[in-house]
């Protein structure tokens, strides 16, 4: 594969930030974005810019192809049975909190208990918070070993019948874990439990077939894989879905509506009131396109090389400790170093062009399970390549020296 030409795609990484060359680390926060997709944003609103499913003008029913064409696209792309069972969404939050609300509202009461991890984001913690508090349920989380990986011989006691919701990362965005959700979410149906897959930092970086794993909902978001922000996709069985109330009330999820009653479309329109983000949904197209393109499993292999290379020169660091395990793990490495706060390496980084992250990102409990602040996240996307972990490398080393 031909990553340097692959790399002059994404025109915003040719640039310098304080008179140094961008070395952009922060995939795992948002990705950047390729000029198809770009053009794709600048084309439909220069040529097809009208409301979906509304209207008998060409423009309308250009932009209703457009949109939902992509339906399809996000279907094949995570191996759904029909593209009906794709509801476009804001991204991964929306998904999980539109479950968290309406099923939950629907199937939870009091006593059964919510299954979560000791390491989930709080997209995917804070939502099952409340709908445990409207239910009266009980939520559960499986510990997090010092490894970085899941404490498993807890199952037996804990994916007991009682557990009705069974929720958890893919891979995780503090950790760089990846979950072994296939066999999760078998457990979890064993006991008659529902299960929701949080694959915000797997679509579009690893192959993901939602019928292999067997869970009951997956979420995503588009803008960590190459697509615009503020766009993504709930996946859910049919059935599910069809069995569930709308989440929000307005034009284009019903079918019939008087002063007293409104009857509702059948899924995915049930849970997409309102005029959605049009070009959101076709730039997300654009993006499975382009990554197709490449093909995902070459976009696996390629992040693992990336994260490979600087999981090993990191650990070379004096005083450094290395969150999560060292393999399999997803593209990112976070890590604590003793003689500087994340936040005040990372902007010592900044000064020398380079893009980390630091903090909890959004992750709390589980950096008081490691008993750190906070860390410091490099994370990878294709389009990065091994002089730019070489360039991180020199920085961390000028940073050990200045902090020391």
């Amino acid at each position: 594969m031909d990553w340097p030409r692959i790399r002059t795609d994404f025109p915003i990484l040719d640039q310098q930030v304080h008179g140094h060359p961008l070395v952009y680390f922060d995939n795992a926060a948002s990705s950047q974005k390729p000029r198809s997709v770009i053009e794709a944003l600048v084309h439909y609103y220069q040529c097809d810019n009208a409301n979906v499913h509304r209207g008998l003008h060409e423009l309308s029913m250009r932009a209703t192809d457009a949109f939902e064409a992509v339906r399809g696209k996000v279907a094949r792309l995570i191996g759904a049975a029909r593209e009906e069972e794709i509801v476009f969404t804001r991204g991964t939050t929306e998904s999980v909190n539109l479950v968290a609300q309406i099923w939950a509202q629907q199937f939870l009461k009091a006593g059964d208990v919510i299954l979560l991890t000791g390491m989930e984001h709080h997209s995917n913690l804070v939502p099952w918070q409340l709908a445990a508090k409207r239910s009266g349920a009980v939520l559960k989380h499986i510990p997090v070993l010092e490894d970085g990986t899941l404490d498993l011989s807890t199952l037996d006691s804990l994916m007991t019948e009682q557990v009705k919701v069974f929720s958890c990362v893919h891979i995780s965005n503090s950790l760089g874990t990846m979950n072994p959700v296939r066999e999760l979410c078998a457990r979890a149906r064993a006991v008659g439990a529902m299960t929701l897959i949080d694959g915000a930092q797997a679509v579009g970086h690893v192959p993901v077939d939602v019928q292999a794993i067997g869970c009951d909902f997956y979420a995503f978001s588009g803008h960590k894989m190459c697509a615009p922000t503020g766009i993504g996709a709930l996946y859910g069985r049919y059935a599910l879905l069809e069995s569930m109330d709308p989440w929000h009330g307005g034009g284009e999820m019903i079918n019939r509506v008087t002063l007293e009653t409104s009857d509702y479309k059948a899924p995915p329109a049930r849970f997409e009131a309102g005029t959605p983000d049009i070009a959101g949904v076709i730039g997300l197209g654009a993006a499975i396109d382009y990554l197709n393109s490449i093909g995902i499993a070459a976009i696996e292999a390629r992040c693992a090389e990336l994260t490979k290379l600087a999981y090993t020169r990191m650990s070379e660091l004096p005083g450094i400790r290395l969150l999560g395990p060292e393999s399999p793990r997803g593209a990112l490495v976070a890590f604590a170093l003793e003689c500087a706060h994340p936040h005040d390496l990372v902007e010592f980084a900044n000064t020398q062009g380079l893009a980390l992250r630091g903090g909890h990102h959004c992750t709390q409990p589980l950096m008081k399970r490691f008993k750190v602040p906070g860390t410091s996240r490099a994370s990878f996307y294709f389009y990065n390549t091994e002089a730019e972990v070489e360039r991180m490398m020199d920085i961390l080393h000028q940073a050990v020296t200045f902090f020391s």
